[in-house]
């Protein structure tokens, strides 16, 4: 039986099952986008940027159809599923606009004079191991640069995202993007691991879990192939202080709760100071409890099911063992009645070292609120984690914040906003959230060439 299935997380429903490559077909597709990588890399830049421009329109013209395959193969409510699409070809516009730009050649004021050019060249193909929770903006900050770098790409999707994976196939086809340059397998983790270790592969990109990324780092250090890694994390939305409570906690409950809290960079532990820490804990709760469960097609739903059983009973289990060891159980904690992977929105206060929600990320929709007395206590719970992805800072003292997020063991900062994602803002952590970096200009940093072309002084 193939591990590639769809299956809708809100029924149990099996859409569809796909068969995994054979070990010829990885070594064609292997093949494939080496072979092309010579004439991909050789298209004149602008020939590029026509074509990835073509991607962009083609998610918006398809917008419809792409939202309702991820809504049943991974529960995302429908107008979250448009909004993804929306910024997915936002992302492919950014980088066939801005992306010339991040190639030109730099001069250096080279010691001793002569010249001194650095030139970006792509480095070949590139396999990418992208996962179910964001199925179309994950590839997107993958392909995105690569693609307008001039590297080819073999894509290994999460395997509930099937149809997903061939709809994006067939848009870079009748883009335009040749057949050889953009490539769907059907791999197994042994077959990625050996793509890997390929030589005529030139690096890896992988977003997933620490384990997945651990596995990962181990076979391409073997290899000495360049990786990324966009990994887990448990971000802190710190309270300070506030002038508008009741927008904060609007803030903090959308950041936690968005994509049923499947997502690396939701907030996912609450730090408020003691003197707004009840009240904050109340309209939070409130809030979380308010959000009503839906059929991800229907529009009106803005909070539907986990992307399935197995990881719906994963997070109650962590929530379980929480309370059991003495947690405080706000609301929820529970499945929802009925069929589907639905976990009702869970509050949790109380929360102690010695339980795994301390210092596991919990994927889904469970939020940690934690109380402290202090500037530095709040800073050290922050950065008391395994992860060092995003954090958020509250307070209407932007000079404090500003500290405060100096102090901070994390990639990225948000003061007095929930963490967001733009083509233009690169994206990535430390600790065990990650290697490397996504999006902006620090995207198409990653798998190239920083050649040195020198031509010293005549003497």
């Amino acid at each position: 039986m193939s591990a590639y299935k769809s299956v809708n997380p809100a029924t149990g429903e099996t859409l569809q099952e796909f068969a995994e490559a054979t070990d010829a077909e990885i070594n064609q597709a292997v093949t494939a986008a080496h072979e092309a990588f010579a004439s991909w890399r050789n298209e004149p830049v602008e020939n590029r940027t026509k074509v990835i421009t073509r991607v962009a329109e083609l998610y918006r013209e398809r917008a419809d159809e792409l939202a309702k395959l991820i809504a049943l193969e991974m529960g995302k409510p429908l107008v979250q599923a448009k909004g993804e699409v929306t910024l997915s070809a936002n992302i492919y516009e950014y980088y066939a606009t801005q992306g010339p730009g991040f190639m030109a050649d730099e001069q250096i004021d080279a010691a001793g004079g002569g010249t001194a050019v650095i030139r970006t060249e792509p480095v070949g193909a590139i396999l990418g191991i992208m996962p179910w929770n964001f199925p179309y903006y994950q590839v997107a900050r993958f392909a995105g640069p690569n693609l307008m770098l001039g590297n080819t790409v073999l894509l290994k999707h999460a395997n509930n995202c099937g149809r997903s994976a061939l709809a994006m196939e067939e848009i870079f086809r009748d883009a335009g993007v040749p057949a050889g340059a953009y490539i769907n397998v059907f791999a197994t983790n042994d077959q990625a691991a050996d793509i890997i270790a390929d030589p005529r592969i030139q690096g890896v990109s992988l977003t997933g879990s620490e384990r997945a990324g651990s596995a990962v780092a181990e076979v391409a250090g073997r290899n000495l192939k360049k990786y990324v890694l966009e990994l887990g994390g448990s971000d802190p939305f710190i309270v300070l202080d506030t002038e508008d409570l009741d927008a904060t906690v609007k803030a903090a409950v959308a950041g936690r709760m968005n994509n049923a809290g499947q997502a690396c960079n939701a907030a996912k532990r609450f730090i408020v100071m003691e003197d707004l820490y009840e009240e904050f804990v109340e309209k939070f709760t409130a809030g979380a409890a308010a959000m009503k469960p839906g059929d991800p097609l229907d529009p009106e739903t803005r909070f539907g099911p986990l992307s399935s059983q197995a990881a719906a009973d994963g997070l109650l289990e962590q929530i379980q063992d929480a309370v059991d060891k003495g947690a405080t159980l706000r609301t929820g904690g529970h499945h929802v009645d009925g069929p589907g992977a639905y976990v009702e929105p869970t509050v949790l206060t109380d929360v102690t070292p010695e339980m795994r929600a301390f210092s596991e990320e919990l994927f889904g929709p469970a939020a940690v609120i934690y109380k402290v007395s202090s500037e530095d206590e709040a800073v050290d719970l922050a950065n008391n984690s395994p992860f060092g992805l995003g954090a958020s800072v509250f307070t209407a003292d932007e000079d404090k914040a500003l500290e405060v997020a100096d102090r901070l063991e994390s990639g990225m900062v948000w003061i007095n906003g929930r963490a967001s994602t733009q083509p233009d803002l690169p994206f990535g952590g430390v600790k065990r959230s990650g290697v490397g970096r996504e999006l902006g200009r620090f995207g198409m940093d990653e798998f190239v060439n920083k050649k040195l072309i020198r031509i010293p002084a005549k003497k």
